[in-house]
C-alpha cells in the first residue's frame, strides 16, 4: 500500500510518480479526498471520547457537592449518541478508503526509466552468447513431441486446454531442476522453506494479489473452512513470493535479524485471465506450473544490494546451466502492480529465435510490508522493512530452455552437465 499520509502532504509529487502507472490524477485526487475526511472525522470522534471522558470524571465532585447529576446524565447520553453516530461514520470512511488505498500499485523508484511498455525497457547485458545451428533449431513443442518428454493433449485429457503433463526424462528433468535450483540457492545464503499451496485471503492482500486481481486467482470451496466470513477464503497460490513473505505477516523483527533470505519451491497456479490468447500452444503459458521462488525481508539500507544479490543467484543458475539470457530493466509502464523496480531475466529460446522471461526480480521497498504489516524494531522504534521477490527460477520455462538450446541435428537432446548428478 503506498504512504496515504505522503500523498496528502506532497500529492504533486506522488501523483507525478504514479501517473507512470497510467494511475489517473483524479482518482488520487479521490483518495486523498477521502484520507482527509477520513482524518476529519477521526479528528471529531476522538474530541467526543476526550469529552465524554473528563465529563464522566464530575460524577464524583457531584456526588461529593451532592448536586443533582441528572442533567449531567442527560449530557453524557446525548454524547453518547454522538459518539455512536461518528463511530460508525468512522468505520465506514476507513474501510472505504483502505479498499480504495489497496487498489492503488506501488510506487516507481527512481532507478526505474519512464516507458509505455515493454518496448520501453532498457538492456542492462547479455551473459553467455547463443548458438549457431547448422539446422533450423526447432520449437520445444515439437521436441516435446519426438522425446515424449511433454504430453499436451494428456493436460487437456485431465483438466484443460494450458495444462500438461511431463513424462519419462522430461519429468526427471524437472525434478532435477527444482534440486538443482533450491541447492543453488541454499549455497547463496537463502534458507528452504516448505509452504502452504493454499493460503487466505489475509495473506494475498498482503503481497498485493488481492484486491485487484482475484479474476487471476483459483479460489477454492469456502466449504473447505466453517467460516464464511470473507477473510477465510482459500485460494491457490499463483507464486510462494505470497506464502515467504506473509511468514513475517503482523511481525516486528528485531533490526539484528535482518536480512532474512528465502527460497522454495511450489506448483503455482493462475488463471492468466489478462493473457487470452497470448501463447496458447506449448509450455510457456500454463494454468498450473512449478516455480523456485527468492524472498528478502531487508532493512530499507540493504534492499537494493540485495536486489543485486537475487539478479546475481537467478543468473547464475542460467550460467551455470549454460543458457544464454539477458537482464533487463523494466520501465515504469512495464512494472507489475506492487513493484517499486524491477529487473527481468530473458532466456534465449533458439526455436522462437527471441529473449523470453523467465524470472522477474523485484524491490516492492515498503509497499508490502505497510499491507502485511511487518515491521523491524530499532532503538526501541518500529518501522517498516522492505520486502523483495523474484523467480529463481519458472522451472518449465528453463525446461523449454534446455529443450531448445541443446537440442541436436536429430532431435534429440544433450542434459546439461551439472543437472545429470541429479538424474
Amino acid at each position: 500500500m503506498i504512504d496515504i499520509k505522503a500523498l496528502v502532504n506532497d500529492f504533486d509529487t506522488m501523483s507525478d510518480k504514479l501517473r507512470i502507472k497510467k494511475v489517473d490524477v483524479a482518482t488520487l485526487e479521490q483518495l486523498k479526498q477521502m484520507a482527509i475526511a477520513y482524518k476529519t472525522h477521526k479528528q471529531e470522534l476522538e474530541n467526543l471520547q476526550a469529552y465524554q471522558n473528563k465529563t464522566s470524571k464530575l460524577f464524583g465532585q457531584y456526588m461529593r457537592e451532592k448536586k443533582d447529576v441528572s442533567e449531567l446524565k442527560n449530557t453524557l447520553e446525548s454524547n453518547k449518541q454522538q459518539m455512536s453516530v461518528a463511530e460508525s461514520r468512522v468505520r465506514e470512511i476507513e474501510a472505504k478508503l483502505d479498499d480504495f488505498a489497496l487498489r492503488i500499485p506501488n510506487i516507481p523508484d527512481e532507478s526505474t526509466p519512464e516507458g509505455e511498455d515493454e518496448n520501453d525497457n532498457v538492456e542492462i547485458k547479455k551473459v553467455l552468447s547463443i548458438p549457431h545451428f547448422d539446422f533450423t533449431p526447432k520449437e520445444h513443442w515439437e521436441l516435446a513431441s519426438q522425446n515424449g518428454w511433454i504430453d499436451f493433449e494428456a493436460g487437456v485429457k485431465l483438466a484443460k486446454s494450458r495444462f500438461s503433463v511431463l513424462r519419462g526424462m522430461g519429468a526427471k528433468i524437472n525434478r532435477a531442476l527444482i534440486n538443482f535450483m533450491l541447492d543453488f540457492n541454499q549455497n547463496a545464503g537463502f534458507e528452504a522453506v516448505v509452504t502452504p499451496v493454499i493460503v487466505n485471503s489475509r495473506a494475498l492482500l498482503g503481497t498485493g494479489q488481492l484486491p485487484k486481481f482475484e479474476e487471476d486467482m483459483f479460489k477454492i470451496d469456502s466449504r473447505l473452512d466453517d467460516s464464511s466470513e470473507s477473510e477465510n477464503d482459500l485460494y491457490l497460490i499463483s507464486t510462494s513470493e505470497i506464502t515467504l513473505t506473509n511468514l513475517y505477516q503482523d511481525t516486528i523483527i528485531p533490526k539484528e535479524d535482518l536480512p532474512i533470505l528465502l527460497t522454495a519451491q511450489t506448483p503455482c497456479f493462475r488463471k492468466e485471465a489478462g493473457s487470452a490468447g497470448r501463447d496458447t500452444r506449448g509450455m510457456i503459458r500454463q494454468h498450473q506450473f512449478d516455480k523456485v521462488e527468492l524472498v528478502a525481508i531487508t532493512h530499507p539500507s540493504q534492499s537494493e544490494d540485495i536486489q543485486q544479490k537475487m539478479i546475481d543467484t537467478a543468473s547464475g543458475i542460467l550460467e551455470a546451466l549454460k543458457l544464454p539470457h539477458r537482464l533487463v530493466q523494466l520501465c515504469g509502464g512495464d512494472l507489475g502492480f506492487s513493484a517499486s523496480n524491477t529487473v527481468d531475466i530473458e532466456v534465449w529460446l533458439p526455436g522462437q529465435n527471441c529473449y523470453r522471461e523467465i524470472s522477474s526480480v523485484s524491490n516492492t521497498r515498503d509497499f508490502q510490508a505497510r499491507r502485511a504489516k511487518i515491521r523491524y524494531k530499532d532503538d526501541k522504534k518500529n518501522y517498516l522493512v522492505h520486502t523483495l521477490n523474484g523467480s529463481s527460477l519458472a522451472v518449465g520455462r528453463t525446461l523449454i530452455a534446455i529443450m531448445e538450446n541443446y537440442q541436436q541435428a536429430d532431435g534429440s537432446i544433450l542434459i546439461p552437465e551439472v543437472l545429470q548428478k541429479y538424474l
